[in-house]
């Protein structure tokens, strides 16, 4: 436990997490007197950041960024509005199921939260919604991105874990179709005890515009899933599509990306690809060396002792993630737990598109769940609101995302159905 030990030091005192897991595992390696494992370092960091699968992760960041300035984000809200403006809660059903929406292009809830919130917050201040409510649904909505496919998350857990890709995209859909209704039953019950407005029946002229002007759009989650399980790209080929696809909506159909644009867009996809590979690199020689030091199997025998059902195992896991999300970025507890998680999988025969599913869930509750929730922070800035007024809004969407966490948890059919269905 001394790696760990270093580890908390480390990020208690604001150490950078993918400098605390090199300085904690090298600090390790010199403390146990192994130098012959120091050479082992540099290739396992190297080789954590080889995997084919992890190319996604940088041209779903550049598709979600075509896509924000592209102008694809105002079209889906508009749509959205037409379709379901006009029920209590107004365009807080807008807000979510935009999200929905515009989770099968990006992957990305900061994307998401960013993109459409600059949209959903404004019309919903114009309109009469409190700030704080305006700001709550955003963030939490935008936990549904990287649920329903694409996802940045899932493409990483299946990079780490070997797990196909095309099994956890399916496997996403009917969780994130589950959060998107039970953020809306929310939404609908605060409308209606807060007398929130609601937008004048759209006509059915106005529906067939807004959904012709947002085609081009909607085609793309389309697209996406039709040529990955056709079998004309790889899930990973299929992010390049994305970026494509985004690039020429924005620049030629819609014409609202300038040459000028491209430059701060590439260097933004940069630094997020940078910043999400200085900790993979860094969490890849970190579990190796929790491997090499058989802490898994400790954990698996001090578990055993506790308890032999599957169903507790995995509910202890989610929470354990849970604790972490309150600290640390989604995909750094991915890559964190992994080494531990998957002997335990392994051990109680917990399938992997199931776990990899409910844990990509449960890296989004994180998103929105202080101090560190990184949907937070756009969210409140775009709404011009103290932190405080939106964890107070927060919470009821927090608790409503870890009841139906749960509920997936125990009912594996909800994740596992769709991709056993297509794919066998």
């Amino acid at each position: 436990m001394f790696i760990f030990l270093i580890f908390l030091i480390l990020l208690i005192i604001g150490v950078p997490i993918g400098f605390s897991l090199v300085v904690s595992s090298v600090v390790f390696i010199l403390h146990t007197g192994g130098l012959e494992l120091m050479s082992m370092a540099a290739q396992r960091i190297y080789s954590g950041l080889t995997g084919f699968t992890l190319l996604a992760i940088p041209f779903f960041l550049f598709a979600g960024l075509l896509m924000n300035t592209g102008g694809v984000s105002r079209r889906i809200f508009n749509f959205a509005s037409a379709l379901v403006g006009h029920i209590t809660g107004g365009l807080g059903h807008v807000n979510v199921l935009a999200s929905m929406i515009f989770a099968g292009m990006s992957g990305s809830a900061v994307a998401d939260a960013a993109g459409l919130g600059a949209i959903e917050i404004q019309a919903m201040k114009d309109e009469g919604f409190d700030p704080g409510f305006s700001a709550a649904i955003t963030a939490a909505s935008s936990t549904i991105g990287p649920v329903i496919p694409p996802s940045i998350p899932m493409v990483l857990f299946a990079g780490l874990t070997g797990t196909s890709v095309g099994r956890m995209f399916l496997g996403g859909i009917v969780p994130g179709l589950i959060m998107g209704f039970g953020m809306i039953l929310v939404v609908y019950f605060t409308a209606k005890k807060r007398k929130y407005p609601v937008r004048p029946k759209a006509s059915f002229r106005q529906v067939v515009h807004a959904f012709l002007d947002a085609l081009p759009s909607l085609m793309m989650p389309v697209i996406l899933l039709v040529g990955i399980f056709g079998g004309f790209f790889t899930p990973t080929e299929a992010a390049a599509v994305a970026s494509i696809y985004a690039f020429i909506l924005g620049a030629v159909v819609y014409k609202e990306i300038k040459p000028k644009d491209l430059l701060s867009m590439l260097k933004e996809t940069l630094r997020g690809t940078i910043q999400v590979m200085s900790v993979i690199g860094p969490a890849a020689l970190f579990g190796w060396l929790l491997a090499y030091q058989k802490v898994p199997e400790a954990i698996i025998e001090t578990l055993l002792t506790l308890t032999q059902n599957k169903w507790i195992i995995l509910l202890m896991i989610q929470a354990i993630c849970l604790v972490l999300g309150c600290f640390m970025e989604g995909l750094s507890i991915l890559v964190l737990t992994i080494p531990v998680i998957m002997p335990l999988a392994n051990t109680y025969g917990i399938d992997l598109v199931h776990l990899g599913v409910i844990m990509t869930l449960n890296t989004m509750v994180g998103v929105i769940t202080p101090p560190v929730g990184m949907c937070l922070y756009p969210a409140a800035s775009l709404a011009k609101i103290p932190l405080h007024v939106l964890i107070k809004e927060i919470w009821v969407y927090i608790i409503a995302l870890i009841i139906i966490l749960v509920i997936l948890a125990l009912v594996p059919p909800l994740v596992t159905f769709v991709p056993t269905f297509f794919m066998g």
